[in-house]
Formats: structure tokens, sequence, C-alpha cells
């Protein structure tokens, strides 16, 4: 059974820097496409960054410049570096993966994706 667990997450002031990890487990994530996903208070999912499998990248102009998706293959693991962090940023954010090859131009939608991790939180405090 597919299972993705996030870490990494908490409490930081605007202006700092977070690394998200996920390890998925019984999930090879160097054939699908990853993202990270986040729902802050009230609000709806919105797609942060996406991966593909051949490393291409894609982001929401909310966070291009700032945040950036990676991964290592070897170990099953996907990363989100979050650089200059505002308190806008502050949500639940999920690690999420696809049940196949999913094109960058929906590496975005929320709904595309099959298996999710249980989330960590990020607060960013002004």
């Amino acid at each position: 059974q597919v299972q993705l667990v996030e870490s990494g997450g908490g409490s930081v002031q605007a202006g700092g820097s977070l690394r998200l990890s996920c390890a998925a487990v019984a999930y090879t994530s160097g054939y699908y496409s990853l993202a990270w996903i986040r729902q802050a208070p009230g609000k709806e999912r919105e797609g942060v960054a996406a991966i593909d499998s051949t490393g291409s990248t894609t982001y929401a102009d909310s966070v291009k410049g700032r945040f950036t998706i990676s991964k290592d293959n070897a170990k099953n693991t996907l990363f989100l570096q979050m650089n200059s962090l505002k308190p806008e940023d502050t949500a639940m954010y999920y690690c999420a993966a696809a049940s196949g090859y999913l094109d960058l131009h929906y590496g975005l939608f929320v709904a595309m994706y099959k298996y999710w991790g249980q989330g960590t939180q990020v607060t960013v405090s002004s």
C-alpha cells in the first residue's frame, strides 16, 4: 500500500526558510509525477509545485522564485525548499503522488493526484 509521510514543517518568522520532506513507501517515485499541495484555514487546497519523472517542474505564481521542488529517486523522497516565507504561506502542506505519468500542464491540479500524505503544518508569523 502506498504511503507518503511528510516532515519538516514548523513555525518561522517572515523571511525565514523551511525544508519539507516526503518519504514514499511502496511507491516508485522516480517514474511518476509528484506535487506539494497546501490548504490554508478556510480555503481550498491549491497546488504549490509539481515535478514529473524527467525532473521538470512547475510552480504556482505565488511561490515562484521562493520555493524549489526536488526529489531523490534513490531514496524515494520528495523535497520542498521554501525561502523568503510570508505569512500567507501559512497552511497545511501535503505531499501528493499521481497514479501514473502526469503532464505538467496539469501538475497543479489537485484532483489529478491519487495518493496523499497526512500533511505537515507550516506557520509563518509576521
